[in-house]
């Protein structure tokens, strides 16, 4: 059973997709931890009031005032933004890693046995005909 579980990792990119999983979870707590201790503070001087993430439109009240049901419009913009400035990490560092493959030679395909063939090519590798 060991056997046949580590054929399926290995067959199926199983283990390269859990390793991706966990790298962008352990990715994405640093982001939120850069957004949270640096940036946020730093939003907060300029938004009067510093405190937006609590912000919330009450629709009913608590016979003391409390409020008994609100709309969290604070947390979820502080949601959104986190995610955009996510995002835009995520983008910077996937395009500095991922560099383009330069395109191959142009191809062309033999009439004779249908190979993909460089178009400068003159005779076919597969079955030698003249092209």
């Amino acid at each position: 059973m060991l056997k046949d579980f580590k054929a399926f990792l290995t067959q199926s990119n199983a283990l390269a997709l859990a390793i991706g999983v966990i790298i962008g979870a352990a990715v994405g707590k640093v982001v939120s931890s850069l957004v949270d201790n640096i940036l946020m503070p730093i939003i907060g001087l300029v938004i009067p009031g510093g405190a937006w993430r609590e912000m919330k439109i009450v629709l009913t009240t608590n016979p003391d005032g409390t409020p008994a049901a609100a709309l969290g419009i604070g947390p979820f913009l502080g949601s959104l933004v986190d995610f955009l400035i996510i995002a835009a990490v995520i983008f910077m560092i996937t395009k500095a890693l991922l560099k383009p493959t330069p395109a191959g030679p142009p191809m062309k395909t033999c009439p004779a046995c249908k190979e993909v063939i460089p178009v400068e090519a003159t005779r076919c590798r597969a079955c030698t005909g003249a092209v």
